[in-house]
C-alpha cells in the first residue's frame, strides 16, 4: 500500500482541555481542523503512523528514531499528569527505515535515546487521532541540525520503507509555525514571524514542497519557527507522489502560528522530485559562482579540495597576484553548503609570512577543524561556496555608536576572552545583534561590559 496521506499539524499543549482549562476555545478553528484530520485518519485505518516531532531527541548531526517496543507519556509538565497515553512502536518499520538511511549514508538510527517518554509534539496529535482510531503502530522520528536536503532525503527513505513493507501508512509533520507573531507572545514580535507564517502556509496549502528547501536558516531562526524540518521530512515522504492538498485551518491568537493541512495521495508524479530539482539548481548556482571566483577564493578552494581528497596541505602556488606574497594580514575563510554555513575559521592578525599562506592555513582549518561542524567530506566539494575576508587594521572604539554592521566587523574583549564577528553577514541586521553574537562566541555574558574594537575587511568571492 505505502503512504496514503499526510498531515501538517501543530502541537500546543493548551489545546488539550485539561491543560487549556478554557483557553483552548480561543483556537477553536484549530480544534475543529484537528478533529477533521483525525476523522480522516480514522477512515484511512493506517497500519503505521510516522510521526515527526521537533520535541523528540534532537542531535546536531544525527536523526534519532525511537527504539523499543512501546512508550508512554503524560502531560504532567503542563499540570495535567492524569492525561496519559501509550504508543506501540512498529519495530519492523524502524528496522527497515534505519537500513535504508544507512544505505544512503544518512546519519539516522535508534542510538542515543535520552528520554524514553513520549514528548508533547507526539502526544498532542495522538490525543486527537486516538479518539477516532487506535489500531496503528507508531514510528517516532526526531529532527537534526543537518541541512534541509537531508531531512527531505530521510523522508524519501520513509516513503520507500512504507512501499517495501506494504504498509498502509500515514505521515504526520508535527510543528508549530512562528513563535514571534505578537509583542505579548512567548518570544515577542519580529517582522519575520508573520512573514514566515504567510510564506509557509502558501507553500504547504499548495503542496509546493520544493520551496521548503529555499528557506534560509537565518530567516527561520529569526521567525522563531518550530516545525519547518518536520514539514520537510514529511514532504520527502511524499516525493514523486501526486497529492490533493487542502488547507484546513490557520490562526495565531497567542503569538504562535498554528497551521493544519491535509494531503491525500492519489497516484504518482515523477515531476514532484523536489530534492533532485533543488540539487540541480544549487549545482548550477555554485558552478556559476565558481566561474567568477578571484585568486583569493581559488586558492582557498584548491587548498580545501586537495586537503579533503589527499590529506595534503598545498604549497603556495606561483601564479598569484604579487600582494598575496608580499603582504601580511589576518584572514577568514568561510564555507557554505546549500547557502548554510559549513565552516568558518580565521585569524585576527597575521600569523603567517604572507596572505597566501594565511589563506591556506585557515582554509584547512575551516574545512576540517571548526568545532561546530564535522569535517567536510569529498562528496560535498562540488556543493561548496567559499569566501575569503582579508582584515584591515583594528581600531579601538569607546561606544557601539561607532559601529556599522554592514561596514565594520567587531571584536569584543573581556579579560582573556575575545570574540570576533565579521561585517555584512546575512541574518545580522543590527549592531546589537553583532555584539551579542561576538560575545556568545567568546563565552561572554550578554550583559557583561566589554572592550570594543572595529575593523574593515575586503571580502573576496
Amino acid at each position: 500500500m505505502g503512504i496514503t496521506a499526510a498531515f501538517m499539524v501543530p502541537h500546543p499543549p493548551l489545546i488539550i482541555p485539561d491543560v487549556g482549562k478554557g483557553e483552548e476555545r480561543k483556537i477553536q478553528h484549530t480544534i475543529d481542523a484537528y478533529r477533521e484530520a483525525a476523522r480522516r485518519i480514522g477512515e484511512l485505518r493506517p497500519e503505521t503512523i510516522l510521526l515527526i516531532s521537533p520535541h523528540q531527541v534532537m542531535y546536531a548531526d544525527y536523526f534519532h528514531i525511537s527504539p523499543g517496543k512501546r512508550a508512554k507519556g503524560d502531560f504532567d509538565q503542563f499540570r495535567a499528569g492524569h492525561v496519559r497515553m501509550e504508543a506501540v512502536y512498529d519495530t519492523e518499520f524502524v528496522e527497515k527505515l534505519c537500513a535504508l538511511a544507512e544505505e544512503r549514508g544518512i546519519p539516522a538510527g535508534t542510538q542515543g535515546e535520552r528520554i524514553r517518554q513520549l514528548d508533547h509534539g507526539t502526544m498532542v496529535p495522538l490525543y486527537f487521532f486516538n479518539q477516532f482510531f487506535t489500531e496503528y503502530r507508531l514510528v517516532r522520528i526526531g529532527l537534526s541540525g543537518l541541512p534541509l536536503c537531508l531531512h527531505y532525503e530521510l523522508g524519501q527513505c520513509m516513503g520507500q520503507a512504507a512501499e517495501l513493507l506494504g504498509r498502509r501508512t500515514v505521515v504526520i509533520g508535527s510543528g508549530d509555525l512562528s513563535h514571534r507573531l505578537k509583542e505579548d507572545g512567548p518570544y515577542g514580535f519580529r517582522k519575520e514571524g508573520p512573514e514566515y507564517d504567510a510564506r509557509i502556509m502558501e507553500v504547504m496549502e499548495g503542496a509546493d514542497f520544493g520551496r521548503l528547501l529555499d528557506f534560509s536558516e537565518d530567516f527561520c531562526e529569526k521567525a522563531g519557527e518550530c516545525g519547518h524540518r518536520s514539514f520537510t521530512i514529511m514532504a520527502g515522504a511524499l516525493d514523486q507522489r501526486k497529492v490533493r492538498a487542502e488547507r484546513l485551518s490557520y490562526e495565531g491568537p497567542f503569538g504562535v502560528g498554528y497551521g493544519i493541512c491535509a494531503y491525500e495521495v492519489c497516484g504518482s508524479d515523477i515531476s514532484r522530485n523536489f530534492r533532485e530539482q533543488y540539487e540541480k539548481k544549487e549545482k548550477k548556482r555554485v558552478l556559476e559562482q565558481r566561474r567568477q571566483e578571484d585568486a583569493y577564493v581559488r586558492l582557498a578552494r584548491k587548498t580545501i579540495e586537495t586537503y579533503i581528497r589527499t590529506g595534503r596541505i598545498i604549497e603556495v602556488p606561483q601564479d598569484l597576484p604579487r600582494e598575496m606574497y608580499e603582504n601580511r594580514a589576518g584572514a577568514f575563510v568561510s564555507i557554505k553548503e546549500n547557502k548554510n554555513l559549513r565552516g568558518c575559521i580565521g585569524t585576527i592578525t597575521a600569523t603567517q609570512p604572507s596572505i597566501a599562506r594565511e589563506i591556506i592555513e585557515n582554509a584547512v582549518s575551516a574545512s576540517s577543524r571548526d568545532p561546530r561542524f564535522s569535517p567536510v567530506e569529498e562528496n560535498e566539494l562540488d556543493r561548496l561556496t567559499i569566501s575569503v575576508d582579508i582584515l584591515g587594521e583594528r581600531e579601538k572604539i569607546h561606544s557601539s555608536d561607532a559601529l556599522d554592521v554592514k561596514r565594520y566587523g567587531v571584536i569584543v574583549t573581556r579579560g582573556n576572552k575575545r570574540g570576533l564577528l565579521l561585517p555584512n553577514l546575512e541574518g545580522v541586521d543590527t549592531v546589537e545583534e553583532q555584539i551579542a553574537i561576538a560575545k556568545s562566541k567568546a563565552g561572554i555574558g550578554r550583559n557583561d561590559e566589554v572592550e570594543l574594537e572595529r575593523f574593515e575587511v575586503v571580502r573576496h568571492y
